[in-house]
Order: C-alpha cells, then structure tokens, then sequence
C-alpha cells in the first residue's frame, strides 16, 4: 500500500538532492512528490511503496520523517479520456457531497492522484463508481 511520507528540510540548495539520493541509494523509488517552501523551510511530502525503507533511508541520511499518511493513490486522472478540464473538480465534488474531507492532495507519476481524506475506504469507493 502506498504511503505519504512527510520530510522537512531547510529550504537551500542540495537538500532535494540529499532526500533523492538517500532514496535512490535505498532502491527506494519516488512514486509522487509535492514541496512547498517558505520561512527557511520545506515541508516535502513524497509517495512511496517502501514506507519502512524509505523512512530508514531517510533517517540514515539525517533527515526526519515528521508523518506517514494512508493516501489513495487514484487513476481517475490516468486514462486520456479522463485527463480532462474539470475532472479532479467533479471528483472533489463526489467527495464533498458524501462528507468525506480532502486533508491532501498532489498528482503522482503516470498522472495518478494522490489524496489522504477523512475516510479513504469511502472515497476509494466512491471514486471507483466515478470511473
């Protein structure tokens, strides 16, 4: 099952290359990524299936590894007839009106969705009759 992992770094140079390379070094492949910086610091969360090993490469190359999150990783947006203007709106939309709560969201490699919400069994499901 793919985890969310959330990483803070200090936003200077290298310090991407320091996270992908102590993945990288672990056999450890970065499946999505989102970093937002601001005030000396970047929160960057990345998407891997190797949660164990990534948090080990991770913490072997200094670096801590603040939260894991349980995220759905969607196709919805994979398939070209899918990719298209207001996709992701109807399927917040879907969600919304089953009270189900986006707390995050980034696209993935090979045009996945990533989304941790206050119920992913739900919305796993939801999603899937969507499609």
């Amino acid at each position: 099952m793919a985890k969310d992992l959330l990483v803070s770094l200090d936003d200077m140079p290298g310090e991407g290359a320091r996270l992908g390379e102590a993945l990288g070094n672990a056999g450890v492949n970065i499946e999505g990524l989102c970093a937002v910086s601001g005030e000396g610091k970047s929160a960057v969360h990345i998407l891997v299936e190797d949660a164990a090993g990534a948090r080990a490469a991770l913490e072997g190359a200094g670096m801590t590894v603040d939260a894991e999150t349980d995220v759905l990783v969607s196709p919805a947006l994979s398939e070209p007839d899918l990719d298209t203007p207001g996709r992701f709106g109807a399927m917040a939309r879907a969600l919304a009106e089953a009270g189900i709560n986006i707390s995050l969201v980034y696209v993935a490699s090979r045009n996945r969705i990533v989304l941790a919400t206050s119920d992913n069994q739900r919305a796993t499901q939801l999603l899937q009759s969507m499609m």
